[in-house]
């Protein structure tokens, strides 16, 4: 990195990827270990999100929309469109559709802080938490925590669970549970009820791990990508100038290139969570 003093290029990446917690865990399943900064994050920018609504909702005129109304009013569209061609319950679409374009609305801006410069917090952070009595550990991007994106995939679980029964009754899912996908037959009921779980499972799976795979690869890139504006004092003028503008550049056109990603990682969520729902009200 920079001097021989700081830290190296490892330690830099190790110590970005660390999060604030409330102990330091005794084990790999201490439940009792919460990432503070992951809950702070996401519960700010969910508050964020649903005041975003909240406000283009209490401005909303029938005359000209702004700017503001009028992007709303496109996203309020698009979700309530894909809403009803998946979810024909339309019952159960005034709370299906809502959620999930708070869902979008709460992913996207927790995704977008991944285009804040990677020291930028870490830093403010560093002055204020030691002297709290913290360590000095902070990451800001929420869907980079498997737990967070873990935490919301098993919430579609427990609404799709609810869904079954309040559509199908308790008994019709039981029952579906044992008899789908092969058939009826008593014989048949225990690889039924076996591939019943693992698709309710690897669906779960699945849903959290593929945006905290995404994200967590891009704020990745985004360190490996700061180190190289880090090096070039360290080096000859010449060899450092070059690192310094590939640093500008590279970081530039991923910056760039991660606004869709941001954008698409949230429409998949909450496009899988209108699949899973919709699936939730159907009879096999």
């Amino acid at each position: 990195m920079a001097t021989g003093t700081g830290p190296t290029a490892g330690e830099y990446i190790v110590h970005h990827l660390q999060h604030l917690q409330n102990k330091t865990p005794k084990g790999v399943a201490d439940f009792s270990v919460f990432n503070l900064d992951s809950l702070f994050y996401s519960i700010v920018l969910g508050v964020l999100g649903c005041w975003l609504l909240w406000l283009a909702a209490r401005k909303a005129t029938s005359g000209v929309p702004g700017r503001f109304q009028a992007a709303v009013e496109i996203l309020v569209e698009m979700v309530d469109s894909q809403a009803k061609g998946i979810v024909h319950n339309a019952n159960s679409r005034k709370l299906v559709a809502p959620l999930a374009l708070v869902v979008f609305v709460w992913i996207f801006l927790m995704n977008a802080m991944d285009l804040l410069p990677v020291d930028l917090l870490p830093a403010i952070w560093h002055t204020t938490g030691p002297a709290l009595g913290m360590k000095d550990y902070m990451r800001v991007v929420p869907t980079a925590d498997l737990s967070v994106t873990m935490g919301l995939s098993v919430g579609v679980l427990v609404l799709c669970i609810y869904y079954n029964i309040k559509i199908k009754g308790a008994g019709g899912w039981i029952h579906e549970l044992f008899t789908a996908p092969f058939g009826a037959h008593p014989l048949l009921w225990p690889f039924n009820f076996m591939m019943q779980i693992i698709e309710f499972v690897a669906k779960t799976v699945s849903h959290g791990m593929r945006l905290f795979g995404n994200m967590y690869a891009g704020e990745l890139l985004f360190l490996l990508i700061a180190l190289m504006g880090m090096a070039f004092p360290s080096m000859p003028l010449f060899g450092g100038s070059l690192l310094w503008l590939g640093h500008l550049v590279t970081g530039t056109l991923w910056a760039l290139f991660h606004i869709f990603i941001v954008i698409l990682q949230a429409f998949i969520f909450m496009m899988l969570t209108l699949v899973y729902l919709g699936q939730a009200h159907e009879s096999h």
